[in-house]
């Protein structure tokens, strides 16, 4: 068992990696504002949606995938519905449940803000790194990813 407080080597990369987390999300969400119709939210909506193989995905699914809880998911694909990024579709086998699909008008905004949000990540992050370095990151993120899902399967 870890004791109450980290070390100081522990809690200076773990209070980097949080800052340097909220500010570049902070940073990509301003320049994909600034640059197209949608926001950070909405982009990975759609990127999960658009993701899938037939763009369309449970609500609980969705969640899961943006690890939003499943209120929040559901207001936000509500507004997405009022701007036409993304359609409801009733689940035919629980009836209680319902399928996100993303709309034509959501394609088009997904594929127009692709590439200068890309832009955006290159110059704020991945052109920071070696490759050794996003190598390195990409494995660490999915050892703690797995151990999240882990704990979830256990919660569930």
């Amino acid at each position: 068992m870890h004791p109450p407080w980290l070390e100081p080597a522990e809690e200076e990369s773990w209070r980097s990696f949080q800052f340097m987390q909220m500010r570049l999300t902070a940073s990509l969400a301003r320049d994909l504002a600034e640059s197209s119709g949608l926001s950070y939210q909405d982009y990975i909506v759609l990127v999960a949606l658009t993701d899938s193989a037939d763009g369309e995905l449970r609500l609980f699914e969705l969640a899961q995938a943006t690890g939003w809880e499943k209120s929040r998911m559901s207001r936000h694909v509500a507004r997405m519905v009022e701007r036409g990024l993304v359609s409801r579709r009733r689940c035919e086998t629980d009836r209680r449940g319902s399928y996100v699909v993303v709309s034509m008008l959501g394609r088009r905004e997904i594929a127009a803000a692709a590439p200068g949000h890309v832009a955006s990540v290159c110059r704020r992050f991945i052109d920071l790194l070696e490759a050794s370095q996003l190598a390195e990151l990409g494995r660490i993120s999915r050892l703690v990813l797995e151990g999240l899902d882990r704990e979830n399967e256990l919660e569930a």
